[in-house]
């Protein structure tokens, strides 16, 4: 059988992983006080920073961290200083993701370092499918719970000896989403005057599942009776880690294409009998999700979020 608990050496390599990065950093950038995920087609994030000091280190080059091999994450740490309060702060820009056959223990050491570099709040973003008829494509949904189908049965981050120099065996997740935060979040949205904007702000659940592949038709109806608003592949081990770890969180989903719920044709509906190949291709590939969307919406998102980002910077002081 395959030992899937985390290493006991775990805080050791995440110690070991941030001296690495601190020895190339100056002083005022050593211990940042904000991180940010930049999810699929978000990495325009990191321009949210001061063009100067800024310290970019590719995961390739860092010891211990796992590489991300999808299209859309550069896969790079950079550390900089954000808003007027020049507030210290390193943007993860790519992630690892389960589905890569990374471990969890893998898929979240980059947070583990995070608190050992002294972060206190993560702000982490991804690119999902809607679920709530109400998102439309290319709005913005901060969350405010999920489901961790993922976790539910049996690939969950925490599994396995406790690491006690991070937290609790126990930790609760009932105040996962830091309700302070998502009240600036919105404020400073309005602040800004995006709510004028078509690009919508909603608050909502999001659904983890392991992927690769996209959800089918009744997988996307039974999370949507659960209750679920969103549904991405990534983020919630995370937050979950970062939970364990004390720190505070703010997640946003980009919503990169709605999610189709109601059923597919039968194969004896009389409407289709009649149809060519070529027509039930484009009857059955209406609303067929594809990754060269997410990476486009991700793209004409980033910059409405960078300013958003930058303004709640400014409305957290």
């Amino acid at each position: 059988m395959t030992d899937l608990a985390p290493s006991p050496s775990v805080f050791q390599r995440a110690t070991e992983t941030a001296l690495y990065l601190r020895t190339n950093l100056t002083e005022e950038l050593r211990n940042p006080r904000v991180a940010i995920v930049c999810g699929s087609g978000l990495g325009g994030l990191a321009e949210t920073i001061h063009p100067e000091p800024r310290i970019e280190t590719a995961y390739a080059n860092i010891p211990n961290f796992p590489q991300s091999t999808v299209k859309g994450h550069a896969g790079k740490l950079v550390f900089g200083l954000i808003g007027p309060a020049k507030t210290s702060i390193v943007l993860l820009v790519g992630r690892a993701h389960f589905y890569e056959g990374h471990t969890m223990e893998l898929v979240t050491f980059a947070t583990r370092v995070c608190k050992v570099l002294g972060v206190e709040t993560m702000i982490v973003t991804n690119a999902a499918g809607g679920l709530n008829p109400d998102y439309a494509v290319g709005d913005i949904v901060c969350l405010n719970d999920h489901l961790n189908l993922a976790g539910l049965v049996g690939n969950h981050p925490l599994l396995g000896p406790n690491i006690d120099d991070f937290g609790v065996r126990f930790p609760p997740l009932s105040d996962a989403y830091d309700l302070d935060l998502r009240r600036r979040a919105h404020l400073a949205w309005k602040k800004l005057g995006l709510d004028k904007q078509k690009r919508r702000l909603h608050e909502g659940v999001y659904a983890f599942v392991s992927g690769p592949s996209y959800e089918t038709r009744a997988e996307c109806r039974m999370l949507r009776t659960l209750g679920a608003d969103l549904v991405g592949m990534s983020t919630v081990p995370e937050i979950i880690v970062a939970r364990h770890s004390g720190i505070r969180i703010l997640a946003f989903s980009l919503v990169t294409n709605n999610a189709v719920l109601e059923a597919g044709a039968r194969g004896d509906d009389e409407g289709i009998q009649e149809m060519s190949s070529a027509e039930l291709e484009e009857y059955l590939g209406r609303g067929r999700a594809n990754h060269e969307e997410v990476l486009e919406e991700g793209r004409l998102a980033a910059e409405d979020m960078q300013v958003s980002e930058s303004g709640l910077n400014e409305e957290c002081g």
